[in-house]
């Protein structure tokens, strides 16, 4: 039987650092990010003045009922859209100054992403979906060869370098789209809903392939979920509702983790 724990009031919740993150400048962070879409004559403010940031070597979840915009505020800080005011910050330097070419060469170089569905291209293998960040960078690929070896072994597919995604079962497919993640040495590395398409074991594993990831390789990640279990993996979650963070809570790495977040999500999935 789970003893449920009262969860704090949001002013008392506390806000330390993980404690594999380093200090100093973060990695990434926003001011005061806004978002607003037009649907026909309606506006709709998808964020509302979100600060954020992540420190390097940080695992972050972020969370929140539908519609929050979580998944609008993983695309602005990976680029893939712009604010509608204020700024993304990455390692100092503001994406909202760059031309389309430079944002699309900063999310070739500098940013690794982790998608629910994994977009791996059908016609390659696994190797050639692993180095395809640099391929479509213009690079030549034979002196990755060596990281490429040292990444499937990580995630524990080098038997698998030559099969191509059909030949692959999910939790193998998301595994190759982590290492696709990290083949450039990102900055940051976002993740949507990576374990979304997995059963509970594949997405289990994956998590904690993120995890020793973030721990071993000092690695930065921030990942969206919806799901306490996942989250219950990060170093801190943060909580956004209505377009804002209304919340932040480091995780203790305790039994509690999965419940304290259960809680906290089903507060705001109620308010």
């Amino acid at each position: 039987m789970v003893t449920t724990l009262p969860v704090p009031e949001e002013s008392t919740l506390p806000t330390a650092p993980a404690p594999n993150a380093a200090q100093g400048p973060p990695v990434l962070h926003t001011e005061a990010l806004v978002k607003r879409y037009l649907l026909g004559e309606v506006e709709v403010m998808a964020l509302r003045g979100v600060d954020f940031r992540v420190n390097r070597g940080e695992f972050v979840a972020i969370m929140g009922p539908s519609g929050s915009g979580k998944s609008t505020l993983l695309h602005l800080l990976g680029g893939l859209d712009r604010p509608s005011s204020g700024e993304v910050i990455l390692a100092g330097e503001r994406l909202s100054t760059l031309s389309d070419d430079a944002l699309s060469q900063v999310r070739r170089r500098r940013i690794g992403f982790i998608f629910q569905a994994f977009n791996l291209l059908p016609t390659l293998t696994a190797g050639e979906n692993v180095l395809l960040p640099i391929l479509i960078d213009g690079r030549d690929a034979a002196p990755y060869q060596e990281k490429l070896t040292a990444l499937l072994g990580m995630v524990g597919m080098a038997e698998r370098q030559h099969h191509k995604p059909d030949q692959l079962s999910g939790g193998q497919q998301q595994r190759i789209a982590i290492a696709r993640a990290l083949i450039t040495e990102p900055e940051i590395v976002l993740a949507d809903e990576p374990t979304g398409n997995l059963d509970s074991k594949s997405g289990s594993n994956v998590l904690a392939m993120l995890r020793r990831i973030c721990d071993q390789m000092q690695a930065t990640i921030v990942m969206v979920t919806h799901d306490p279990r996942a989250a219950s993996f990060a170093d801190r979650v943060v909580f956004l509702k209505d377009g804002q963070i209304v919340d932040q809570c480091p995780n203790q790495r305790d039994d509690q983790d999965l419940v304290r977040i259960a809680q906290r999500l089903a507060m705001l999935e109620s308010d």
